[in-house]
């Protein structure tokens, strides 16, 4: 009995021994699983960390890249907000950075002075400013391949054509490229810029017409007063400025420096890259692209509307690209064409030679 009583005892004892090991092997395996849990976490926090900090080596290491428009964003735009939004100015290396005008001609004028990389301008502007100012800049590429630019007025009115314009008042900005414009189409249609009053009405092209100041104006652009009128309930004519001997030009040109063309012809090569994308996905979704633009309107200086806009795409869209020019194509013709025609009409002193206001860069 006794003897039995051992034998029990020690298979209790082996058995409580065994448990005892069980349970520290227990232990150690779920000690082990967890340590190597908190290594994997550690160099998974690691992993991160090093990626965190190359990405911002990598943003360091961008060519910051000033744009200066020429107004507040709006329709015109989309595509360079595009470009941003889907990272293809990132792609080439730069860091695009959006400058609002302060002043009319701050796009030119800060491109031209360093203080800017890239300005988004008018081509005779260019032309003006090269032969007439010595300004060491240069077009790169053309936004829109035909005027904007148009005689607008209420349909009452019934002004269709330069001939309409005898005996009419015209509201302008000011400018003395207004008045060659009008002086040139009214002399092709026989008639003499006399017959025309022209008042200087500022930045109230609109409002002088709808309020009957003025009988038309001159300067309003048709991918946005035309539409921007005719959400307000008001019925318009217009017509384009070009035809009457005046000819065709790029409503909107990209534009930089020289020293950035000798200097960096690889950066500005990317930066038209980069906004060929944006506009490739522009004509393709404008409406997706629309809505990265009016996300980024300026609504306390320039609010957008989206009819608008919607509008405004329709209108540009075929006229930045055509079937005979593809986007931020510019011939050395037109350049040619509108050299000639504003050393006929006084605009600038001296003719310029192509090569002076437009830059071909290797995309």
């Amino acid at each position: 009995m006794k003897k039995t009583k051992r034998i029990a005892a020690a298979v209790l004892a082996a058995a409580v021994f065994s448990a005892a090991l069980g349970g520290c092997a227990a232990k150690k395996t779920t000690e082990t699983a967890a340590a190597q849990t908190t290594v994997a976490e550690a160099k998974a926090a690691e992993t991160k960390a090093a990626e965190t900090k190359a990405a911002k080596e990598e943003k360091k290491e961008l060519r910051e890249m000033n744009v200066v428009l020429d107004w507040y964003p709006n329709a015109i735009h989309t595509f360079i907000y595009t470009a941003i939004e889907r990272g293809y100015y990132e792609e080439e290396g730069l860091d695009v950075k959006i400058q609002f005008p302060a002043n009319d001609n701050d796009a030119l004028a800060l491109v031209a002075a360093g203080r800017a990389e890239i300005g988004l301008y008018y081509q005779q502007d260019i032309i003006q400013a090269v032969a007439n100012q010595k300004a060491g800049i240069r077009s790169i590429g053309a936004v829109v391949q035909s005027p904007l630019n148009i005689i607008l007025a209420l349909k009452d009115k019934n002004i269709k054509s330069p001939k309409d314009l005898v005996g009419k008042t015209v509201g302008y900005g000011g400018t003395v490229l207004s008045e060659a414009l009008v002086k040139c189409m009214m002399e092709n249609v026989g008639a003499d810029a006399s017959d025309v009053n022209l008042i200087n009405v500022g930045f109230e092209l609109m409002s002088s017409m709808t309020t009957g100041n003025v009988d038309a104006t001159i300067g309003c652009l048709v991918n946005h007063e035309v539409p921007q009128l005719e959400e307000e309930g008001f019925e318009v004519d217009y017509f384009m400025v070009n035809g009457y001997g005046i000819p065709n030009y790029y409503e909107a040109v990209f534009l930089t420096n020289n020293e950035m063309i000798e200097n960096e012809p690889e950066a500005v090569a990317g930066f038209l890259r980069a906004s060929r994308k944006g506009f490739d996905d522009f004509k393709n979704d404008p409406d997706g692209c629309l809505k990265i633009l009016m996300d980024n309107q300026n609504e306390e200086n320039f609010p957008l509307s989206q009819d608008v806009e919607e509008k405004s795409c329709q209108t540009l869209l075929p006229l930045m690209e055509t079937s005979d020019a593809a986007f931020l194509s510019q011939t050395e013709e037109c350049w040619q064409e509108n050299i000639d025609w504003m050393f006929e009409n006084g605009l600038i002193e001296k003719k310029v030679d192509v090569s002076d206001v437009m830059a071909v860069i290797e995309k």
